[in-house]
């Protein structure tokens, strides 16, 4: 199963995770990247379903919610000019970026996993991308250079299967990047820290430092098909929404210089043998995630919490029966003939009707 993106609205994975085991059908590896392995990690270290859709509402999660903050570069004007120049400039990743200093939130240091518990149900693969650069080569124009190779943590058994691989996204069709050939395996890591360093950004969070190295997230590779049949026979994924055009595009040109569009356009098209449609997710929860504050009279990007546990829980139980009933309509379909009209141009159920 894979479990591409999901920023802050990861608890819809753990509803799916959920219907899938409930129906017989629970995945065997899960794929995670970006917010999608902070649910693959929960998953793994809580074998049990519903201690899983508890912690999704733990106080330990909305304390960790409550603690991100902006940074001083959080500047609102500033940040908007940065987006500009990148959405007006066509040039693939032209200068080597700086994740070092130039992101907007701080995220603590310690995210919010639960102690293990029991034997693990599903064994986790997590994809990050390891930098090939260091901050004294930031601002110099990359030209032909490589500064990612993408990285699959994981056990021996799917580092096996993965031993030969190139990178996905190594292929040219996805544009003049910056992404390395090879791809990298690492079976030292444990999960919970490679889903810290899965949700490292390329705007919002600063790269991640593990054991003498620099990583860039999942970001990298949100939908990795082709890992993914590499991994298992079966494969489980979403049809993803279509990403911003203003930001996030030319967000994924400028610094990693890879065609976010056809990659999308591919993931969602690519053979799956069940295709969760999570394609309206912005709608249906467009309030259940971290929000974004403008605050234009101080010049600031601030985050807005939930502002009581209470409300906190219900957004997260949201989540978690949005995937939940998503998961239900996917099984529904027989093998191979899963729906490809996305969700966005149907009409979308109230949240008060998805209910197990």
């Amino acid at each position: 199963m894979v479990m591409g993106g999901g920023g802050f609205r990861f608890g819809i994975y753990i509803g799916m995770y959920a219907a899938l085991r409930e129906a017989g059908k629970a995945p065997d590896v899960l794929l995670a990247s970006c917010g999608g392995a902070i649910a693959a990690a929960i998953i793994h270290n809580l074998p049990d379903p519903e201690a899983q859709r508890a912690w999704l509402s733990s106080e330990a999660m909305y304390q960790f919610w409550c603690s991100l903050r902006s940074t001083d570069n959080a500047v609102l004007l500033g940040t908007l000019l940065r987006a500009a120049k990148r959405k007006m400039n066509n040039v693939s990743a032209p200068v080597i970026p700086d994740l070092f200093n130039d992101y907007l939130f701080e995220i603590p240091p310690q995210l919010p996993f639960p102690p293990a518990t029991g034997t693990p149900a599903v064994d986790v693969a997590i994809i990050g991308g390891k930098l090939l650069f260091d901050a004294s080569d930031v601002g110099q124009p990359r030209g032909r250079r490589k500064l990612y190779a993408e990285t699959v943590f994981c056990k021996e058994r799917a580092a096996a299967a993965l031993q030969g691989m190139d990178s996905p996204l190594s292929d040219p069709r996805w544009g003049d990047h910056a992404i390395a050939r090879e791809l990298l395996t690492d079976s030292s890591v444990a999960v919970t820290d490679a889903a810290r360093i899965s949700i490292a950004d390329m705007i919002y969070f600063r790269c991640a430092h593990h054991r003498g190295d620099e990583y860039i997230g999942g970001v990298l590779d949100l939908f990795p098909v082709e890992i993914a049949r590499k991994l298992g026979e079966e494969v489980v994924m979403e049809f993803k929404e279509a990403f911003d055009q203003v930001f996030a595009i030319p967000a994924w040109r400028s610094v990693l210089g890879v065609d976010g569009n056809a990659r999308l356009r591919y993931a969602n098209s690519h053979l799956a043998d069940m295709r969760i449609d999570s394609s309206d997710v912005s709608v249906v929860l467009e309030k259940q995630q971290l929000q974004q504050k403008l605050d234009w009279l101080r010049n600031r990007i601030e985050l807005r919490m939930p502002p009581s546990y209470e409300i906190f829980v219900q957004h997260m139980q949201d989540q978690w029966r949005y995937g939940y009933q998503r998961a239900q309509e996917a099984l529904a379909w027989p093998p191979r003939q899963q729906p490809t009209v996305r969700r966005a141009n149907r009409h979308s159920k109230p949240l008060s009707s998805i209910e197990p």
